[in-house]
C-alpha cells in the first residue's frame, strides 16, 4: 500500500519528517506557503521529493490521509482551519518520528525557561557516560532526521508547546517540565490555561513505567499539577526542603535521589553558575540518574558542561566592559533570570517582537542593577511605557550595530552590557541565533 503524507512547511522539522517519509515508503508532497531555503531545496531534490514553495495547493492538500504540519504555523492559518474543518488529522513532527524510533529511549524535555541548558546538559551527562545518543528537537537536528540518518538508543529531545499540540502517541521515557511562566499567548488565543495544558501534554501518554520530572518550586506548574492525571513516577526538586525521592540543594549540596540511588556534589563544582542553571542541573542530573548512569561520570559531567551559544554567553571585555550574549531570552522570564545574576551596573538592550509581554516581572530588577537601556526594535513604546521611570537613559536603535555602539557609549569601566532582549526576533533578524551572532559581530568590531 502507498502511503501519502503531506507535509507543511519545509524547514528543519518539515524536510526532516519529509526524508525519514520518503525512506519508509511513503508517498511524500512537501508544500510551504514562503520561499525554500537552498540547502533544503538541494534536500528534497536530492531525494526525489515532490515540494512547492511560495503558496499551497489547496485541493491537493484537503484530498491528503495525514498531514504533518511545521510547529511554527499557527491553528488560526486559513488554510490548517480548511484541514480541521475536513477532519484530516494532524500530527507534528515529533510524533511522526515517534513512530519509528524503535526499542530507544527517549528523554524530553520542555518548559518556558530553561529546557536547551536543560537539553544540552542531559546529552553532555549521556555522551559523557558513553551512551550511544543524539540532542534533537528544537535544538540540533530534527527527531525524524535524525531516526531517518544516524537512529541512537537515547534521544534527548527540546520539545516545545507547539510541537506537544498535535501529538497523539508521542511517549517520553523521561519527561522534564523545568518551569511555566507566559509565554507564546498569541497563539493560545491569549489564554493562559491553553498553554499550560499544552506543556502537560508531555506526560499525556506516559505509563506507570515512565517518569515525570518536574519543579516543585514552580508556582504554576504546582497549581496545575493535580488537573492532570499523570500515570508515571514523578520525582520533583527543588530548593525549599530535602525530599525522600527527586533533587534537592540544602547547604550549597545536591542531592539526586531515585530509589535506593543517592548521587551528592557542592554546587561550587558547577560549571555553570546562577540560581537558574542550579535548577537546571537539578532536572538534568535526575534524569542522569533515573538512566542508571554512574555517579562519577554524573559529576564529571556537569563540571565539565559548557553553557550555550546566546545564552548567557560572554563574549568579550573591552575597556572594562563585559559583553554578555543572552539571545535566547526570548520571553520576559528568561530577561528575569539574567538580570538576577547580574552583579554589576548593566546596560540593558532590550526589544523585538512582543508575545504578549508582561514587563512588570522585571521592573523590580531593571530598577535595581539597569543604568540604561537600549531598544532594539521596529515598535519599542511598550518599553518605554515600562521603564520610564525607572531608568533614565532609555534610547531606541533598528540594528545591532547600533545598539552595541549605544549601550557601548553608556558604559564605564566595570559595567556590563547584556543583550537579553525578552523578545522574539523577527522583526528584525532571521531568529536569535542571527540576533545573537550580528551581536557578537558588532561587539568585535567596535
Amino acid at each position: 500500500m502507498n502511503k501519502r503524507i503531506i507535509i507543511l512547511g519545509a524547514a528543519e522539522s518539515g524536510v526532516g519528517a519529509a526524508l525519514l517519509a520518503k525512506q519508509k515508503g511513503y508517498d511524500v508532497f512537501v508544500s510551504d506557503a514562503g520561499g525554500v531555503n537552498p540547502l533544503y531545496k538541494n534536500e528534497l531534490q536530492l531525494n526525489k521529493i515532490d515540494f512547492e514553495e511560495g503558496g499551497h495547493s489547496e485541493k491537493k492538500i484537503l484530498s491528503a490521509g495525514e498531514i504533518m504540519k511545521s510547529p511554527g504555523i499557527p491553528e488560526n492559518n486559513e488554510l490548517v482551519k480548511k484541514i480541521r474543518k475536513k477532519g484530516i488529522e494532524i500530527i507534528s513532527e515529533i510524533e511522526f518520528a515517534y513512530r519509528y524510533k524503535g526499542q530507544s529511549k527517549i528523554i524530553a524535555i520542555t518548559g518556558s525557561n530553561g529546557k536547551s541548558t536543560t537539553t544540552a546538559m542531559v546529552y553532555h551527562i549521556c555522551k559523557t557516560a558513553g551512551l550511544s545518543c543524539a540532542m534533537v528537537g528544537n535544538i540540533g537536528y530534527s527527531f525524524a532526521r535524525q531516526i531517518a540518518e544516524e537512529p541512537k538508543e537515547v534521544y534527548v529531545a527540546e520539545i516545545s508547546s507547539f510541537q506537544l499540540d498535535d501529538i497523539k502517541t508521542f511517549r517520553p521515557d523521561i519527561a522534564i517540565l523545568t518551569n511555566i511562566t507566559e509565554d507564546h499567548l498569541d497563539r493560545y488565543d491569549y489564554n493562559f490555561e491553553n498553554y499550560i495544558k499544552s506543556k502537560f501534554r508531555i506526560t499525556e501518554k506516559q505509563t506507570e513505567k515512565d517518569v515525570f520530572i518536574y519543579n516543585l518550586d514552580d508556582k504554576i506548574t504546582i497549581q496545575y499539577l493535580n488537573n492532570f492525571s499523570i500515570k508515571s513516577n514523578i520525582l520533583p526538586y527543588t530548593m525549599s526542603k530535602s525530599l525522600p525521592q527527586g533533587a534537592y540543594i540544602t547547604d550549597a549540596q545536591m542531592h539526586l535521589k531515585w530509589k535506593q540511588e543517592e548521587v551528592a556534589m557542592s554546587v561550587e563544582d558547577f560549571a555553570i553558575k546562577g540560581t537558574h542553571n542550579q535548577y537546571n542541573t537539578m532536572a538534568a542530573g535526575l534524569a542522569a540518574v533515573v538512566m542508571d548512569i554512574r555517579k562519577e561520570k554524573i559529576r564529571d559531567a556537569v563540571q565539565t558542561f559548557e553553557s550555550l551559544e546566546h545564552r548567557m554567553e560572554t563574549v568579550i571585555t573591552i575597556k572594562g566592559v563585559e559583553f554578555i550574549n543572552d539571545s535566547k531570552a526570548t520571553n520576559v522570564n528568561s530577561t528575569w533570570f539574567a538580570l538576577e545574576s547580574m552583579t554589576r551596573p548593566t546596560i540593558l538592550i532590550l526589544g523585538g517582537i512582543d508575545k504578549g509581554n508582561d514587563y512588570s516581572l522585571i521592573k523590580d530588577l531593571v530598577k535595581e542593577k539597569v543604568k540604561a537601556i537600549v531598544c532594539m526594535g521596529v515598535d519599542n513604546r511598550k518599553i518605554h511605557e515600562a521603564f520610564g521611570n525607572e531608568v533614565e537613559l532609555i534610547v531606541n536603535t533598528g540594528n545591532a550595530k547600533d545598539a552595541v555602539q549605544a549601550a557601548f557609549h553608556f558604559a564605564n569601566n566595570g559595567d556590563v552590557v547584556l543583550l537579553s532582549p525578552a523578545c522574539a526576533s523577527f522583526d528584525l533578524f532571521k531568529n536569535y541565533e542571527d540576533r545573537g551572532k550580528q551581536f557578537k559581530q558588532a561587539v568585535k568590531e567596535l
